[in-house]
C-alpha cells in the first residue's frame, strides 16, 4: 500500500514542478527574443541498499528550443532582429559573455548600449559605448555607425561592431538568468555570417495555446495523483482498524 503512496506523491511533486516550468514559459509569451524551457517525465528506480523496490516519477529539462520567434516591425532604429542563426553577444550580471536574441537595445544616459534588460552588449573589445550623437544606425553586420553632434549629414563615423556569433546548437545551454552560454565555456568568435535587420524584433517562441493545454492537462495529472494519495490513506486507514478489531 505505502508503494502506491510513494509512486503517487513523488509524481504529485516532479507534476508541480513541471507546472513551474510550464507556467515561465507561459509568462514570457510577450518577452523578447525569449526561448521556452522543455520538460518531460520518466520513471527512475529508486537505488540503495537492497533490492530496489520502489520506482518514483521525475521530470528533467532536456533542453531549450531554439527556434525563431516571430517578427514584429517596429521602426524603432535601435530594435534589431537576427535573421536565421546567430546570437548577439552580451555581458551577464556575473561578468561573463552569454547569448541573447532580445535586440532590444538602448543607450544609457552614460552612453552604454544594453538590451532591454539592462545587459551590455558586446563589441569587438568589450562593452560598446556611444558617444553623444545625433544619429545611431545599426548595419546588418552589426556595425555602428554615428553622425557626432554638431556635424553634418554626411558626417557619418564608424564607432564599433556588434559581436554576432553562431556556436553549434547543442554547445549551447540556457541557464538560470534566462541566457544562452556555451558549455565548453570557450567564447566563439564573431561570426560573418550573423546579420541583423533594423527596427525589427524578434518575439517568443512560446506556443500560448500549447502552453495553456498543457497547463490544463498537468493540473489534470496533479489532481489525479492527490487522488490516489487520498484512497492509500484510506485504505491504510481501513486496514489498521480491522487490525484493532482482530
Amino acid at each position: 500500500m505505502d508503494k502506491s503512496l510513494y509512486i503517487a506523491m513523488s509524481g504529485a511533486k516532479q507534476t508541480l514542478l513541471a507546472q513551474t516550468t510550464n507556467a515561465n514559459n507561459l509568462a514570457n509569451t510577450q518577452t523578447t527574443g525569449f526561448k521556452s524551457d522543455l520538460e518531460q517525465f520518466r520513471s527512475q528506480p529508486v537505488f540503495g541498499a537492497g533490492f530496489p523496490t520502489r520506482v518514483y516519477a521525475m521530470t528533467e529539462r532536456p533542453g531549450t528550443d531554439l527556434s525563431a520567434g516571430a517578427m514584429q516591425t517596429t521602426g524603432r532604429e535601435l530594435d534589431v532582429a537576427i535573421e536565421g542563426e546567430g546570437w548577439l553577444a552580451v555581458q551577464s550580471a556575473s561578468g561573463k559573455e552569454a547569448y541573447t536574441r532580445a535586440g532590444d537595445l538602448r543607450v544609457t544616459p552614460e552612453g552604454m548600449l544594453q538590451t532591454g534588460a539592462g545587459l551590455p552588449v558586446l563589441g569587438q573589445d568589450g562593452p560598446i559605448a556611444i558617444p553623444p550623437s545625433q544619429k545611431l544606425t545599426i548595419g546588418k553586420d552589426g556595425t555602428l555607425s554615428i553622425i557626432p553632434l554638431g556635424a553634418n549629414a554626411s558626417a557619418m563615423v564608424e564607432l564599433d561592431r556588434i559581436k554576432l556569433v553562431k556556436p553549434a546548437p547543442d554547445n549551447l545551454e540556457k541557464q538560470a538568468d534566462g541566457l544562452l552560454y556555451v558549455k565548453d565555456g570557450t567564447a566563439p568568435e564573431a561570426s560573418a555570417e550573423v546579420s541583423l535587420v533594423q527596427g525589427v524584433l524578434e518575439g517568443s517562441n512560446v506556443n500560448a495555446i500549447a502552453a495553456m493545454v498543457d497547463m490544463i492537462e498537468l493540473a489534470k495529472n496533479f489532481e489525479l495523483q492527490t487522488k490516489v494519495m487520498k484512497n492509500a490513506d484510506d485504505n491504510a486507514a481501513v486496514s489498521a482498524k480491522l487490525m484493532q478489531m482482530a
